[in-house]
């Protein structure tokens, strides 16, 4: 399952591919092909990430069709199965990440409508509509022209420059602005999100039972955390994942958002996962590299068995929300 780093970390480089083009948009496995059809040799206006879902927003300036012609459709899932992004392409320059959402630059959009609040899209025009993306499948970018597309390709998009492939999402729809509206509504707090309130996962996890570690992964909750920020988040702070939700004080709160602010970002800007402090790199502590498919340094997460990196203690797993938890019991008795 993608974390929410990785999600912002594709908007990004779907804005940098496409943002203020005109795209062709295909479908050459068919689930997508009817609204594929509307969309093609529209402008790509604004790409959206909140927690593990991605939109890409296609303005009155591009060529959607209007909001009342999007076809029928079932609603789409409350929650997507897991997948896995991977990058198909060499990753961008490690730029510092912007906002969340990354609007078309004005120069590539000529004659379109200044959108001064991305964030609020259910005010747009009606002409408005989004690709709705959920929790990733397999994404590929690479150069013009393309080669032919394998039949499993869900979603095409190509342009002058570029061509993006993507394979076995669980969410792959065509959305009206109010309907965008609504999966925010039901996502938690992003920590990568300008508009991001801690205080209002705070005010959940504070009334609930269930633990702290448990609610980290509720999407409800607080969006785009995923099971290595979580495991490593809690270990920074000392935290044991055990503990009851409405036990975490607001000065404990402040202080883990923060570091989850602070770790997603840097997460984005290096496209992989690093959570120990300087003080604990290889480099520092003359251990060799973690070897691992995630990549980057990390505390506890997949290091069952394995002794503390502090304090020697073999690092424990368990079940929990139906991913494997990692702690260390010695470390972790907050």
């Amino acid at each position: 399952m993608p974390e929410g780093h990785t999600i912002h970390r594709l908007a990004q480089d779907y804005a940098e591919a496409f943002a203020g083009t005109e795209v062709r948009v295909t479908s050459p496995q068919g689930k997508f092909s009817d609204a594929a059809d509307l969309l093609t040799g529209g402008r790509l206006t604004r790409t959206d990430a909140h927690g593990k879902h991605l939109f890409l927003g296609f303005g009155p300036a591009g060529h959607p069709a209007p909001a009342e012609s999007i076809p029928a459709r079932p609603a789409a899932p409350g929650r997507a199965a897991p997948g896995r992004a991977a990058p198909g392409r060499a990753a961008p320059g490690r730029a510092a990440p912007g906002p969340a959402t990354a609007p078309a630059p004005a120069a590539q959009d000529p004659g379109g409508p200044d959108h001064d609040d991305p964030d609020h899209d259910d005010t747009a025009p009606s002409g408005w509509v989004h690709i709705h993306l959920g929790l990733f499948g397999k994404v590929a970018f690479g150069p013009v022209p393309a080669p032919p597309p394998a039949d499993t390709v869900r979603l095409r998009l190509v342009n002058d420059t570029a061509h993006v492939d993507l394979r076995g999402p669980t969410t792959c729809a065509l959305i009206t602005a109010p309907e965008k509206r609504a999966v925010h509504d039901r996502l938690g707090p992003d920590p990568l999100r300008e508009d991001a309130d801690p205080g209002a996962a705070h005010r959940r996890i504070s009334r609930s039972r269930t633990t702290v570690a448990a609610l980290l992964m509720d999407q409800k909750v607080i969006a785009g955390v995923g099971n290595v920020y979580r495991a490593e988040v809690l270990f920074r702070h000392g935290i044991d994942p055990y503990r009851p939700g409405r036990d975490i004080t607001p000065a404990e709160w402040d202080a883990l958002w923060s570091d989850l602010v602070d770790l997603m970002r840097e997460g984005v800007r290096a496209n992989r996962i690093d959570t120990v402090r300087p003080e604990h790199t290889p480099e520092a502590m003359g251990r060799p590299p973690r070897v691992d498919d995630h990549g980057g340094e990390v505390y506890v997460y997949r290091r069952a068995h394995l002794p503390c990196l502090l304090c020697g203690t073999p690092v424990r797993t368990a079940g929990l929300a139906a991913r494997n938890l990692f702690w260390c019991p010695t470390c972790q008795q907050r």
